[in-house]
């Protein structure tokens, strides 16, 4: 199974198990004298069994993302922190540019208002908010390259 496969399966177990938690949550309760739709009992072993196949399947990609050299990005778990920290980066700048050009204030209505004077370069911030971007989607693609190209770990 190539690791991309097993991240798919990670989201599709991660959605299931939170189906079954609305289920038995709709189920956990009835009515004196009625019948639950389904049998919360039933659900909560379904649920258990769930988990223990995500907890073996979060374990192997994690095995697999600390062993796999990236060569100039480090192992995975290297990449996807990196990753992590480009988009945080990238959206402070986008948002630091995005206040200091005034776009989410109201424009003055008269002349004897006060002017609003940006404390920031905008510029310079939407400048470095595309570059990041750029180094956002080139790493990006070389993870995803990366997660058809390996194999999950046993």
């Amino acid at each position: 199974m190539k690791l991309a496969e097993a991240l798919t399966a990670r989201a599709d177990l991660q959605r299931r198990i939170e189906q079954l938690r609305a289920r038995i949550t709709a189920n956990a309760r009835f009515q004196e004298g009625e019948e639950p739709s389904e049998d919360a009992n039933a659900l909560l072993v379904d649920a258990e069994a769930d988990l223990a196949r995500l907890r073996d399947l979060i374990r192997r990609i994690n095995a697999t993302n600390a062993r796999l050299d990236l060569g100039t990005d480090g192992t995975m778990t290297d990449a996807l922190a990196t990753r992590d920290v480009l988009r945080l980066r990238h959206s402070l700048l986008a948002d630091a540019a995005a206040s200091a050009s005034g776009n989410t204030q109201f424009p003055r209505q008269m002349r004897s208002e006060l002017r609003q004077i940006s404390a920031l370069p905008v510029a310079e911030l939407r400048a470095n908010a595309d570059r990041v971007a750029q180094e956002l989607r080139e790493l990006d693609n070389r993870i995803q390259q990366a997660n058809w190209t390996y194999d999950l770990e046993e």
